[in-house]
């Protein structure tokens, strides 16, 4: 099975051309951050979003944590799918659903140990997807993405097993070691922002190599 790649923390039209052109299936628009790389203005989602047709994904990553607000969010960016990156505090993913059922659910789960799996078995079944990621919405100030750092795939291979949705991993991969990451934890796709950057900006080179090795 062809296992998907969604390029994230993409910044302007330009980029989200180059990701398109290169065989992403799914473009990552990061939203307001308490920390972490990508963060864009709204009205930059939404133009960019405009240009990202089916069958590729637009992603937009919102920390908001009521559903309330995440639909709010994803009116005013006109995505087609929406990554929350922290849990809901309020309200539910009925409401999201209902009031825009186009849209396409993704939860994010921080791995940080075995208790992540509990985590997932609790959300999946309402969702369309999980994404994996190693931040710490626990931390001090909030690390919910973009990190660069890897976590234990182990886990995230008994996570995926015990799901019934598609489950994307993201956290620290790059070229040379996405192969191992898809070998050991056999995901649905992969999401890679910063293993594709040389100072913030996309590195073509870079995102050749990763899709190649992604795709070998």
């Amino acid at each position: 099975m062809k296992t998907r790649i969604k390029i994230c923390c993409i910044s302007s039209i330009e980029e989200a051309r180059i990701a398109i052109r290169h065989g992403a299936d799914a473009l990552g628009l990061v939203g307001k951050m308490p920390s972490g790389p990508g963060p864009i203005a709204d009205e930059l989602i939404a133009s960019i979003a405009k240009i990202i047709h089916p069958p590729i994904a637009s992603f937009l990553l919102t920390s908001e944590q009521s559903s309330s607000a995440i639909i709010e969010h994803i009116r005013r960016t006109g995505v087609n799918t929406v990554q929350i990156v922290d849990e809901l505090s309020t309200g539910n993913y009925d409401h999201i659903r209902e009031a825009l059922p186009h849209v396409r659910i993704v939860q994010v789960i921080h791995v940080i140990g075995e208790e992540s799996i509990k985590q997932a078995l609790a959300v999946h079944r309402q969702v369309d997807a999980i994404l994996l990621d190693s931040g710490n919405p626990k931390a001090a100030v909030k690390t919910l993405g973009g990190t660069g750092n890897t976590h234990n795939w182990n886990i995230s291979r008994e996570l995926i097993k015990a799901v019934e949705v598609p489950v994307f991993l993201a956290g620290g991969l790059n070229p040379g070691n996405v192969r191992a990451a898809i070998a050991t934890a056999q995901p649905f796709g992969v999401d890679i922002c910063s293993g594709v950057r040389t100072n913030g900006k996309l590195d073509i080179q870079k995102l050749e190599a990763f899709i190649s090795a992604v795709h070998s």
